[in-house]
This record gives C-alpha cells, structure tokens and sequence, in this order.
C-alpha cells in the first residue's frame, strides 16, 4: 500500500513539474521567440489592435457602433457600452452583442439613429457601421467601411481623398492564408497610420 501511495504521490508530483511549469514556461518562451507582438497583448501607443477603440472625432476613421449612439456608455443607468472589456467611464464592461432580432422595433429605431449619426458626418454608411459587432469589441472593419468614411476624414483634416484612398489599400489586410475569410482593416492600426501621414504633412510643410 505505502509503495503504490509513494508511487502516486511521485507521479502527481512529476505531473505538476512537467505540465504546471515545463509546458507553460515552455509555450510561453516560444510565444515571446516568435510572436512576441501578439503574445504581449499587440499593444501600440495607442492601445491594443485586438480590441475596438471609440473613436467619436470625425478627424478618425471609426469603427463599428459598438460604444456610439444609442450603444454608448450610460453610468447613470449602469450601461457600459462596446470597445472596452474590462471597464468603460467607471462601469464594469463585458463582451456580447445585444441580442435585437430582426423584428424588435428596439433594433430599428438604434439603427436609424446611427444611420442619422452618420449622415449628420457626412458619410452615407455601410450595414456595418449602423450594425454592433458580436463581441462588442471589434477592433476590425472592411475597406468599404472605411472608404465611405474618407469625406469625412478628408474634411476634417485636410488630406486628400487620394491619399487617404491609399492609406486604406495599405492597411488592408487579405484573406488568412488566402482564402479564410474576407479583407479588413483594423482601425486602430488605420489610425496610427493617419497620425503618420498627418505629422509628415505638417512636418514637410514647416520644412518647405
């Protein structure tokens, strides 16, 4: 009896080394050797690229409504909105959709509101950007949805549709291994890139 209890004691002890510290240590030195980036959260200056930022200044491209309009953040009545899991202007966030179907009338009239959100900003919009994502959070959207923004953007800070046209096709991704699911474009990362272009505006502008 003591030996096979010495024995069982011995094998949960090696299991708990091998495969509590081994493994782990061992998956997380591969993450940080090849995919650092993404391993470390894929964190820029200005937040994560794997997760929606609200962008409500028409001088940025937008993403989904997650956290705008009608799904905006509301402290007073507990509501923490879209694009932050953790917490959103001090009330607890969380992932999910809002569960409207097709014929609640809750669902139409949001809809609406977005679609006058956007005409109000100049941009006649895709089902996209008058739609929530299913996460709540999506740092993603297509190449149509930013190109229909880029009258806006244009007007708020000055660039060129052209180059703005260009920016978009540079920050378009394509499919996962060339075939898995569609284009996009992360907007955090469309951001970064419009910040760049911008200061080399100015830059070249003081410079000349």
């Amino acid at each position: 009896m003591l030996t096979n209890l010495r024995r069982s004691l011995v094998m949960a002890a090696l299991a708990l080394v091998v495969f509590g510290f081994l493994y782990g240590l061992a998956g997380t030195g591969v993450a940080q050797l090849l995919f650092r980036f993404q391993a470390d959260g894929s964190i820029t200056a200005n937040g994560s690229i794997l997760v929606g930022q609200d962008w409500s200044s028409p001088r940025w491209f937008h993403g989904r409504p997650d956290d705008t309009g009608p799904y905006a953040a509301n402290p007073k009545k507990g509501i923490a909105g879209g694009d932050n899991p953790l917490v959103a202007n001090g009330v607890p966030g969380s992932s999910g959709a809002t569960n409207l179907g097709p014929r609640s009338k809750v669902l139409v009239a949001d809809t609406r509101a977005l679609v006058s959100y956007w005409h109000r900003l100049g941009v006649d919009p895709t089902e996209d950007l008058v739609t929530t994502s299913g996460s709540g959070y999506d740092p993603d959207i297509t190449p149509l949805d930013a190109l229909v923004q880029i009258p806006m953007v244009a007007r708020a800070t000055g660039i060129r549709p052209a180059e703005l046209r260009r920016l978009v096709a540079s920050q378009t991704h394509g499919e996962q291994l060339g075939f898995l699911g569609s284009s996009y474009v992360d907007v955090l990362q469309l951001n970064d890139g419009l910040a760049r272009l911008e200061h080399a505006r100015l830059h070249g502008g003081r410079r000349g």
